[in-house]
């Protein structure tokens, strides 16, 4: 069974995505496509290329806090969580660990490397929350 990634409408029809270059908005949509589940993506450069898009379009992403880019080159998807989920049965944590062991999740469920919007912490071996 093929899972669904969401695009929230929400997050697209508002000013601070709308404003940005549609080809960062376009780089956006396919690091969504290629995000595991949860909602990292291990190839960012490799999606920019395929799409034919620039090192530009990703800074604008991080810029504006769309994405979390790690020093190993990974990055997330910061509303992964308000939009996405599987049941346990589908959910396949991220091989990414040291990635994930670092984010926190807001109270609006995004992530965050940020401890002092820190809400909740994720499990290691399932996509719940603790509340910290």
């Amino acid at each position: 069974m093929e899972v669904k990634r969401m695009i929230s409408l929400e997050i697209m029809n508002t000013d601070k995505f709308l404003l940005m270059p549609a080809t960062s908005q376009m780089l956006y949509v396919h690091l969504i496509m290629a995000a595991d589940d949860d909602g990292f993506v291990s190839n960012p450069i490799t999606v920019m290329r395929k799409t034919h898009l620039n090192p530009g379009d990703l800074k604008v992403l991080i810029d504006k806090e769309f994405i979390i880019s790690f020093d190993s080159g990974i990055c997330v998807i910061t509303a992964w969580r308000v939009h996405n989920a599987l049941p346990a049965d589908k959910y396949t944590p991220s091989m990414f660990m040291d990635e994930r062991k670092q984010l926190g999740v807001k109270e609006n469920k995004e992530y965050t490397l940020n401890p002092d919007d820190m809400i909740y912490i994720l499990d290691d071996n399932t996509s719940k929350l603790i509340k910290k």
